[in-house]
C-alpha cells in the first residue's frame, strides 16, 4: 500500500454519494451493464440495484475497467419489490422514459435521494415500472432516432447529476456513514485480509493510518486458530 493509493482510496470515499443510485431492469448485455457501472464510479455511486431474476449476478467483464471492485451491487428479483424498498428508505425512483408526463432530465433535481431507473435493452422501461416512478425523464433528441443506448443514456444524466451535486458541494464532505465508510475503507485496502475475514465470519481487524494492519500478526494468530478449530 503505496502513501499514493490511500490517499487516493480515501479521496474517493470522501466523495461517495450513499442517496444517489441507479437501478436497471433486466438489463442483460453484459457490456451495458459494465459501461454503467463505469459511470457510477466515475460519478461517485457507491451501489448500484439491479432486477435479475435468473442466475446469480456478478459485475464481472473486461468493459468494466476493474471498476466492479469498487461498485457494490444489490440485486432485486422483481421490479415491485426493488423500486418499493427504494423509496421505502426515502429515495425517489425517477425511470428515464418517453412519455406524456415526462421533464428533461436538467429540470429534475438531483441533489435529492435519487434511483435512475433504466429499463431493459428490448422493451425500454416496464408499464408496472412506469407506474412506480416518482418521475418521468427525458433527454431532448434532434435527429430521427428517439432514443440513446441505455448505457449512453445512463451516463448523460448521471452527468447532470453529478453537475448539480458538485455545484451544491456535496463532494466537498464525507456522505458515507461512517460504519459503511470503515467497512469499505478495509475492504479497498486490504481486499486479499477481507476475503479472509469473510470466509471466516471474522471482524475486520484495525488498520494503521496508513491502511496497513495495525497488528498482523495477531491477525495471523487468530486467523490459524479459527481455521485450524474447523478442520
Amino acid at each position: 500500500m503505496t502513501p499514493e493509493r490511500y490517499e487516493r482510496i480515501r479521496q474517493t470515499l470522501d466523495m461517495r454519494q450513499p442517496d444517489l443510485t441507479v437501478i436497471t431492469d433486466e438489463v442483460y448485455k453484459p457490456h451495458n451493464l459494465a459501461a454503467i457501472a463505469r459511470t457510477c464510479d466515475a460519478v461517485g455511486i457507491p451501489k448500484i440495484h439491479c432486477v435479475w431474476p435468473r442466475d446469480k449476478y456478478r459485475l464481472r467483464s473486461a468493459s468494466t475497467a476493474g471498476s466492479a471492485d469498487w461498485i457494490e451491487v444489490q440485486t432485486h428479483s422483481d421490479i415491485t419489490s426493488g423500486i418499493k424498498s427504494l423509496q421505502a428508505q426515502g429515495v425517489k425512483v425517477v425511470a428515464a422514459h418517453l412519455t406524456d408526463r415526462a421533464i428533461d432530465y436538467r429540470d429534475y433535481d438531483f441533489t435529492q435521494p435519487t434511483a435512475l431507473l433504466m429499463g431493459t435493452e428490448k422493451e425500454g422501461v416496464s408499464d408496472e415500472a412506469s407506474e412506480l416512478a416518482d418521475e418521468h425523464l427525458i433527454i431532448p433528441m434532434r435527429g430521427m432516432v428517439q432514443s440513446f443506448n441505455v448505457s449512453v443514456a445512463a451516463a448523460i444524466i448521471l452527468n447532470e447529476a453529478h453537475y448539480q451535486r458538485q455545484r451544491a458541494g456535496l463532494y466537498e464532505q464525507q456522505r458515507l456513514p461512517q460504519d459503511w465508510y470503515d467497512r469499505l475503507l478495509f475492504e479497498w485496502c486490504q481486499p486479499k485480509i477481507a476475503r479472509l475475514c469473510r470466509e471466516q465470519s471474522l471482524d475486520y481487524p484495525a488498520l494503521r493510518e496508513d491502511g496497513e494492519l495495525a497488528d498482523p500478526q495477531a491477525f495471523s494468530v487468530l486467523y490459524n486458530e479459527v481455521t485450524s478449530n474447523k478442520r
